[in-house]
């Protein structure tokens, strides 16, 4: 079969529409979510407990931790992307090697932590160099619910990082 003129520049024309669709697609490999798409519908994402002024000068209450009012399961599996604070918890040489991402700075540590559904347990691989606790961070990776305690917190969720950046 002998293709005329017009008929190869459509071929190649879609042919070329697939290779730079293809690459917007690789360019985003990953969902964005923010820390509200972490609480079910309808439920604030900082309880009414945690809005007010907080004393960063006062007594520590990093022991009252608001009761968490669910997850939502539909980002288990999927790599995400979601932007945060560092709060470490373990380290390997000067590097952290798993952390707890937190949505405002200061979270579990002068203030009391936010619901277990607005913490995120991070391990790595590949020990991250935090330059300290109120640096702002993108943590892309796998993602899904699981409940963990620490000393800190309850945490409902979790993220193997892939790829840890400044926000």
């Amino acid at each position: 079969m002998v293709t005329s003129a017009p008929d190869r520049r459509a071929v190649l024309a879609a042919l070329g529409a697939l290779i730079v669709f293809a690459k917007g697609a690789a360019a985003r490999e990953y969902i964005d979510l923010n820390w509200t798409d972490l609480v079910p519908e309808g439920q604030p994402a900082i309880p009414p407990s945690l809005q007010g002024l907080i004393q960063h000068d006062g007594p520590d209450m990093s022991g009252q931790q608001p009761p968490s009012q669910g997850v939502r399961t539909e980002w288990n599996g999927e790599i995400v992307r979601l932007p945060g604070f560092v709060v470490p918890i373990d380290y390997s040489g000067t590097g952290v090697t798993a952390f707890i991402l937190v949505p405002f700075v200061g979270a579990c540590v002068h203030v009391p932590p936010p619901p277990a559904n607005q913490l995120v347990f991070v391990t790595t691989e590949k020990p991250f160099e935090s330059t300290g606790l109120f640096e702002p961070v993108n943590v892309i990776g796998m993602f899904g619910t699981a409940s963990t305690s620490t000393q800190l917190a309850d945490i409902a969720y979790a993220l193997s990082a892939d790829h840890i950046e400044p926000f």
